[in-house]
């Protein structure tokens, strides 16, 4: 790419025209589907496949948390991927490693130690993947295409999660161990095959040891962008999280649903609930700017999750919430997405380490706001979560758009 950054300063060249695409924009976006697919692999079918092996539930845990744990830290190596090679080779090169050690994390589970160190390193390029093809995503589709795009990325995450949860748990029992993670790598890889009709930005020569150099000079200057803070801070904070997804799986029985209609609801109901909430995102992108519109969403679905306080605790009131919150959280993130790639912009030469900071600030309420759900559980029961969770993403909510405005005001 032509230009560098120098002092915390990002210059972004002048976007050429978007040249005619070979495949429609979904078709694109479902390119997303590997890092969705690996995620699902490691928080269920992982946990199902060391049950049957009588793995302590403990240690069970404890292996899931370190596997999924680079949605946090792999931004390290984030600055890798904006230089030397295109971000087409970056997305096809770390998604063959996260795939090969996918391949040989399942070989291993009778050896615990190794193969959670296989499986962390697989996402961890799992999650790089996911930053350089996002940063190439980007540069290739016009502005009025990015709510549509940032659509399908969320539905590729979520369908390829829920999907490869599905497909790995029968390879598993219908196959040989060797067969059932020869054909699961072959799955993950499956989505590649659309590359090249994918048009490719040029790369940027750098050396990769003179990026790292630049690295903080760098991610200052991505952050002291007030686009960048303004969004960062709405992610970090619970706005539009609905983290109480994470824990209301596991109350059925407050409901009085039974383990079978509870793994119902969460699978193929809650798999259908995100890909409806995505695709609600893209009829009411225009409604509102999109900073808005995130906190929109978020305050009406406070309200969705306070009004379930006023029925009685029933398996239909179970469904109705699980279902309801994950509608609300798959539009939220999309627009998050959407929001990323606006603040991207095309022809960024910092445009995957950009997007890694605001994916991973993405997964920051989801983690932080488990625990608060789950105090106002203990506090209140099922009620206290709602409460709980409801009432700080609308202080969150009205603090951001207090914010907003006057940001607003002092530009102009």
């Amino acid at each position: 790419m032509g230009s560098t950054v120098r002092h915390g300063a990002i210059k972004e060249p002048t976007s050429p025209a978007v040249r005619p695409r070979a495949i429609p924009l979904w078709l694109m976006g479902m390119t997303n589907a590997p890092f969705g697919m690996y995620g699902g692999i490691l928080v269920i079918s992982i946990p199902q496949l060391l049950n049957a092996r009588h793995v302590p539930e403990a240690t069970i845990s404890a292996m899931t948390a370190v596997t999924i744990s680079p949605g946090f830290w792999s931004i390290v190596a984030s600055p890798m991927l904006d230089v030397h090679f295109s971000r087409r080779w970056y997305s096809v090169v770390t998604a063959v490693f996260a795939a090969v050690l996918l391949f040989f994390g399942m070989l291993s589970l009778d050896n615990i130690p190794l193969a959670e160190a296989l499986l962390v390193t697989g996402f961890f390029s799992a999650n790089l993947y996911q930053s350089a093809l996002g940063g190439w995503l980007s540069s290739i589709v016009s502005p009025d295409e990015r709510n549509a795009l940032s659509a399908w990325v969320t539905i590729a995450n979520i369908s390829g999660g829920g999907a490869m949860a599905v497909v790995a748990g029968e390879v598993a029992l219908r196959f040989s161990p060797l067969a059932a993670a020869a054909i699961l790598t072959a799955v993950l890889l499956l989505p590649l095959t659309v590359f090249p009709w994918m048009q490719a930005p040029e790369a940027d020569r750098r050396l990769a040891s003179e990026s790292f150099r630049e690295f903080f000079g760098d991610v200052v200057g991505v952050v002291r962008r007030p686009q960048v803070l303004i969004a960062l801070a709405m992610f970090i904070l619970p706005a539009s999280s609905f983290a109480l997804v994470n824990l209301l799986g596991g109350l059925g029985s407050d409901f009085g649903a039974s383990a079978r209609f509870v793994g119902a609801v969460g699978g193929a109901g809650v798999l259908l609930a995100g890909v409806a909430g995505c695709l609600i995102f893209p009829m009411i992108a225009n409604l509102l700017p999109l900073q808005y519109l995130y906190l929109s969403i978020g305050i009406v679905g406070a309200g969705f999750s306070l009004a379930l306080m006023l029925f009685p605790r029933t398996p239909l009131l179970f469904a109705v919430a699980l279902i309801g919150e994950n509608v609300f959280q798959s539009a939220a993130i999309s627009t998050a997405i959407a929001i990323a790639f606006e603040t991207i912009g095309q022809r960024n030469p910092l445009a995957a380490t950009t997007f890694s900071v605001m994916v991973s600030v993405m997964n920051i309420p989801n983690t932080y706001m488990v625990v608060v759900d789950g105090r106002g559980y203990g506090w209140r029961g099922v009620n206290g979560s709602l409460l709980v969770d409801a009432g700080l993403g609308v202080v969150a909510c009205v603090l951001l758009t207090i914010l907003l405005r006057n940001r607003r005001t002092t530009v102009q």
